[in-house]
């Protein structure tokens, strides 16, 4: 019994190895003495240890406190930003910096996140993308479904090196696109969104992998999306990306209500 916790011990990954030369001290020292009182010494040591282990996970997910809004020029982040924050509606122009904000979320546990609205441009989203998302408990990635069908290009090109980047994470955020502008008659839906960008995708991952690579051969970041062989899909991802509707104008003009409900739902579900 006692050989069989110690081999427990010693598999129980990176913190339990960082102590396996103490364990196997203190067993030899009891195993002269008790072997009984050896199984009991190992046992709550592997409690403490797990215990440490986990407080340890918990603290770093609780300092991601980041919900990055991501997307290209005009897509509506900024609106959507204001109307998270103030659920007022604001006229907004095109950024070159980053704005955040704390915001309350809408759950029975107070909890607070961060909003951080990066730039759109294409010359900048890239370089703020990857100055704030070591950061991210999750990524809010809106896109302009009135426009989609003429964007739909530099939509799946932008998504496909921001998934690429939360995939490589070691904390992979949580994941959603919000088709923002439904109140827009010709917008298109959540479902057809997603059907065309995983066609989109799909495009790109023949074009990407038939491209000389620039990347560092020892590189342990991922360089394309979904499984070998296959047509690309969003549920082959390690990650879960979810789709909503939703529209930070609103449906009945400047002063009308935001239809940003569901929105406010993931938010608190993610928090």
């Amino acid at each position: 019994m006692a050989s069989m916790d110690s081999r427990r011990m010693g598999n129980g990954g990176g913190v339990g190895g960082a102590f396996q030369p103490y364990l196997d001290s203190l067993r030899q020292e009891l195993q002269q003495r008790d072997p009984t009182l050896l199984s009991v010494v190992v046992a709550l040591l592997a409690v403490l240890l797990t215990l440490v282990f986990w407080k340890f996970i918990r603290s770093r997910r609780s300092s991601q406190r980041a919900v990055l809004l991501v997307g290209l020029c005009d897509s509506g982040k900024t609106l959507l930003f204001v109307r998270l924050l103030t659920g007022l509606y604001r006229d907004t122009q095109t950024s070159i910096t980053d704005s955040s904000a704390a915001y309350k979320v809408n759950n029975n546990r107070g909890t607070n996140l961060t909003l951080i609205d990066l730039p759109g441009h294409e010359s900048l989203r890239l370089q703020f993308l990857e100055r704030f998302k070591a950061s991210a408990r999750a990524i809010v990635f809106v896109v302009d479904s009135a426009a989609f069908q003429r964007e739909v290009k530099d939509v799946a090109e932008f998504l496909y090196q921001v998934l690429l980047d939360s995939i490589g994470l070691k904390n992979t955020p949580s994941f959603l696109i919000a088709c923002n502008k439904q109140d827009i008659t010709m917008a298109k839906s959540a479902k057809l969104i997603q059907q065309q960008l995983e066609k989109e995708i799909n495009t790109l991952r023949v074009t990407r992998s038939a491209a000389p690579s620039t990347l560092d051969s020892s590189s342990t970041a991922p360089t394309q999306l979904g499984k070998k062989g296959k047509e690309f899909e969003f549920s082959q991802l390690p990650l879960k990306v979810e789709f909503l509707e939703c529209s930070a104008k609103g449906g009945r003009g400047d002063a009308g209500s935001a239809d940003i409900q569901d929105l406010e739902k993931w938010l608190a579900k993610i928090a």
